[in-house]
């Protein structure tokens, strides 16, 4: 048996950028859940909230999470240059594209094999 820890995905949002995304093993799953944690906690707590602010935060907490699990999970990115540099996790998730961003996230969370549900808690 071959096992390849890592896909390759062609953009469907810009021809010739590739995502390399790491996909999910049992060590893998261990750290993503370490880091989310605490993390999803305050933001199911806020997101019970009545008060603006809670709500706010809440919704700061989910976009963290989202940067998160990008940073955890996208290993590369190749075919974009951002202000002239070939780009990488980090800056794509500063200042890339925010549709490219929000592709990489889902591929990712599509390789982590959890439902909305679960990546809640």
């Amino acid at each position: 048996m071959i096992y390849e820890s890592v896909a390759t995905v062609e953009s469907r949002v810009a021809s010739g950028v590739m995502f390399t995304v790491a996909k999910m093993s049992f060590g893998r799953r261990a750290e993503l859940m370490r880091q989310v944690r605490e993390l999803a906690r305050r933001m199911e707590f806020l997101e019970a909230g009545e008060d603006a602010g809670q709500k706010m935060d809440a919704a700061l907490l989910r976009v963290e999470i989202e940067r998160l699990y990008v940073k955890w999970g996208l290993l590369g990115i190749s075919g974009l240059e951002v202000d002239g540099v070939a780009a990488t996790p980090d800056s794509l998730a500063d200042i890339g594209p925010e549709e490219l961003f929000q592709e990489a996230a889902a591929l990712v969370r599509s390789q982590t094999g959890l439902s909305a549900e679960e990546r809640k808690n």
